[in-house]
């Protein structure tokens, strides 16, 4: 069992790499907006980012700080603020590489490493124009069914997973409620690093009420306690996005030079007085 690491946030990330493949999940699911910042404080370059399945202004931000050489996702988007404007204007310019893919095929691909395999087939996807520009992904007959055609996806094994909950244990036990995704995130990814609202001294495994939504420390590599440490994502039972600023994020982000201003005073600040009560 690996050692488990309780750190501050810079300390948590201090591991990502230059290069590193990093698991983000969805808007819903807990999203590491602070790790986010402490990333991009540090100049970290050329991550790839394997969504689960989508992502939105955390891969947003680190686009456009230059942080990103490729997206493997099937949207990046600030939901009913639109499409990641950083995001549109890498593609445009080709200064990322996309890997364009659906929710069921990211969700395969992550569970065919969980599972230790190379390859997960698909069948869903038959006839997709996704499959003129996956060269990574081969159609095949099905072994079972002569003339059927099956997708085969290769296996997306992380370095690292990094998302944000509300609650672990000080053995490093993560309460992920229903998020199941995020086991399956944890499970594919070398390392798992996590961020927390907070930390019980209390095993979340000791009690029935919290072990069935658990992730086991087992992996957990790291851990750091950050309060709103989603913000301005929302996390599930404890807080809401902030719409005001999604929404000021959007509308500096259209340019270049409006979202180094947004970014200049989103990373002194950190979270508004308003956020943390």
């Amino acid at each position: 069992m690996q050692q488990l690491i309780r750190a501050d946030i810079d300390a948590l990330v201090a591991g990502i790499a230059d290069g590193t493949r990093l698991a983000i999940p969805a808007n819903y699911a807990g999203v590491a907006m602070a790790a986010t910042a402490a990333l991009i404080r540090r100049g970290v370059r050329d991550l790839h980012l394997v969504c689960l399945p989508t992502s939105g202004l955390q891969a947003d931000m680190l686009i456009g700080a230059g942080a990103v050489a490729s997206v493997e996702s099937s949207a990046v988007t600030l939901d009913e603020f639109g499409t990641g404007p950083r995001f549109v204007e890498a593609v445009r310019r080709g200064s990322i590489r996309l890997l364009d893919a659906t929710c069921p095929a990211i969700h395969a691909a992550l569970q065919a490493a969980q599972k230790g395999l190379p390859f997960m087939p698909l069948r869903g996807i038959v006839g997709s124009d996704l499959l003129k520009h996956r060269s990574d992904w081969k159609v095949i007959d099905n072994p079972f069914a002569a003339g059927e055609p099956i997708v085969l996806l290769p296996a997306i094994a992380p370095d690292v997973a990094l998302f944000h909950a509300p609650l672990a244990d000080r053995e490093g036990n993560v309460w992920i409620g229903r998020r199941r995704e995020l086991i399956t995130m944890a499970q594919a990814s070398a390392r798992t690093l996590v961020s927390v609202e907070r930390i019980q001294e209390e095993s979340l495994l000791d009690d029935e009420r919290w072990a069935a939504g658990t992730l086991p420390a087992l992996y957990v590599e790291g851990i750091a306690e950050v309060r709103k440490g989603a913000w301005p994502v929302g996390l599930w039972d404890s807080y809401g996005p902030d719409g005001r600023t999604l929404a000021a994020y959007v509308r500096a982000a259209r340019s270049d030079e409006g979202f180094a201003a947004f970014m200049a005073d989103f990373l002194e600040s950190g979270a508004p007085a308003e956020a943390a009560e």
